[in-house]
């Protein structure tokens, strides 16, 4: 006798009702992942956040630009340094075969996580 056979069997003997496990049932169907897909939809997710970072980073540069903060030098390897980063995303995203807009996930009701400008 098994233990669910057992605790029926008390619960039984007890007057209780009786309870049953829900079943689980198999899945019917195995889930086709297709490799390229899974592949597509993380390069676009990790290239989401890079280009999240990316523009908090000119963001931030443009202001440090702004207040005098950086050296005439500092300007230009920064300047620099964001041109070839956003090619360097551009090249990423036409690997993957997406466009700038695919990176950019709706937020439902708060809107597009990237500014459009």
């Amino acid at each position: 006798m098994t233990e669910r056979d057992e605790a029926a069997e008390l619960a039984a003997a007890l007057g209780e009702p009786r309870w049953e496990a829900p079943r689980v049932r198999p899945l019917d169907r195995r889930l086709a992942v297709d490799s390229d897909s899974v592949e597509r939809g993380l390069a676009s997710l990790v290239l989401t956040v890079i280009e999240l970072l990316r523009q908090l980073m000119e963001r931030q540069a443009l202001r440090r630009v702004d207040l005098g903060d950086l050296t005439e030098e500092q300007v230009e390897r920064v300047g620099a340094t964001l041109m070839a980063l956003e090619e360097q995303m551009a090249q990423l995203r036409e690997y993957f075969g997406l466009s700038p807009e695919d990176l950019n996930l709706d937020l439902g009701p708060l809107g597009p996580l990237l500014p459009t400008d």
